[in-house]
């Protein structure tokens, strides 16, 4: 008769190449220049808020020349685009690469009426900060109980 233990592999023998091969995949996931490696584009991190009378954007670009910005507005959808380049010396050979560079673009969807005639733009510390007005339309009215 056969016995179980004789038809079944031991755990330890067949535990050993499959846990190798599990510490290679997830060693590989450990490393942030993995998934750097992987992404060609990236998308600076970005907040939208609103107040009664506008809306607030603001986008993490540290790096970023301004003048390379491109921002446009149109059919109620807000879209910024640039470029953050690779800063590499001649002769120079990275051991670590943990910033993102690359093109990148971002559209957000305004939810109501903008004056697109007076949105602004700023940029201090990094930080692109856009005020976009709401129209007179979209600012609620309060209406008075007599």
């Amino acid at each position: 008769m056969t016995r179980m233990l004789d038809i079944i592999p031991t755990f330890g023998v067949t535990h050993r190449p499959m846990r190798r091969l599990f510490d290679l995949f997830f060693e590989d996931l450990r490393h942030p220049s993995y998934y750097i490696d992987a992404c060609e584009d990236w998308m600076p991190a970005s907040d939208i808020s609103e107040t009664e009378n506008e809306y607030v954007v603001t986008s993490e670009l540290p790096g970023i020349d301004m003048k390379g910005i491109d921002i446009s507005f149109s059919h109620d959808v807000l879209t910024i685009k640039g470029e953050k380049k690779k800063e590499l010396g001649e002769n120079e050979c990275r051991h670590c690469v943990e910033r993102y560079s690359g093109t990148f673009e971002r559209s957000f969807r305004v939810p109501g009426k903008v004056n697109s005639e007076k949105i602004e733009a700023t940029y201090k510390d990094g930080i692109l900060r856009l005020v976009l007005p709401k129209s007179e339309e979209s600012i609620p009215k309060k209406i008075a109980v007599h």
